[in-house]
């Protein structure tokens, strides 16, 4: 059922509404359905909702580019190099475990505090996502293949087609999944920093004047962004993938 995922979010939405309903939410605490409803048809009619949107989507939309670029051109180095992985893999793991919302003083003083530090932060963050998923595909795939290539006396391009390829793709598309992620949660905290328009920026604002209501809109947009965007990664990956068979076809 396509829909059985709004399951969750449609039962927390009615224990919302009958909260608010019931006296039993502060509206001073948390605004109720309706309050927030009046609010984003009129940043909608003011256009401040689609401005702000339309700046994050580019922040957003960027970051996972050149993040994803960039992960699977090194893993694809690391994977395929045993030199690639003794420079490589050693640095990336290292930088897993770093935060990259920790970088973002570093960012601040190598670049400023413009767009270009915006979009490195939320690029860095996909990058090393994309690359373990991805290069623990391409390290993980099934040495008997290896050998059938070997004795088929395959090209490496032919290789890297018919054995590299499928089998980096399921880690590639886990990757990317929990990359468009990373984009979205890099870009809550970079538009906090010298932003003068974007959601993130938008709900920095109302917070400082206790409109819980403009706040759960941004929220509720973050949340509608994501959802799609993983939706649409899922489709993706159903049809790039459709001849591998798994408990959830």
């Amino acid at each position: 059922m396509p829909f059985a995922r709004l399951t969750g979010p449609v039962v927390l939405v009615l224990v919302w509404w009958l909260s608010s309903a019931t006296g039993y939410l502060d509206p001073r605490i948390l605004s109720g359905p309706g309050s927030v409803a009046a609010t984003f048809v009129d940043l909608v009619r003011s256009g401040r909702l689609q401005d702000n949107m339309l700046v994050s989507l580019q922040r957003a939309g960027l970051g996972l580019l050149f993040g994803v670029l960039a992960g699977v051109a090194l893993a694809v180095a690391a994977g395929l190099s045993r030199i690639g992985e003794y420079l490589l893999d050693g640095t990336l793991q290292v930088k897993r475990a770093i935060p990259s919302l920790a970088l973002l003083p570093l960012m601040i003083l190598w670049l400023g505090i413009g767009e270009e530090m915006k979009v490195v932060v939320i690029a860095v963050g996909v990058t090393v996502v994309v690359y373990i998923n991805t290069y623990a595909s391409l390290t993980g795939i099934d040495r008997r293949y290896v050998e059938l290539a070997e004795s088929l006396d395959l090209t490496r391009p032919q290789f890297i087609g018919k054995v590299v390829v499928p089998g980096a793709l399921p880690g590639f598309f886990v990757g990317l999944r929990l990359a468009v992620t990373a984009s979205w949660l890099g870009l809550v905290v970079v538009e906090q920093v010298n932003a003068t328009k974007g959601l993130g920026y938008m709900m920095f604002q109302a917070q400082q004047y206790a409109q819980s209501d403009v706040i759960i809109v941004g929220l509720v947009v973050y949340g509608i962004f994501g959802f799609v965007s993983d939706a649409v990664v899922r489709a993706a990956e159903r049809k790039v993938l459709s001849w591998r068979r798994t408990l959830a076809d």
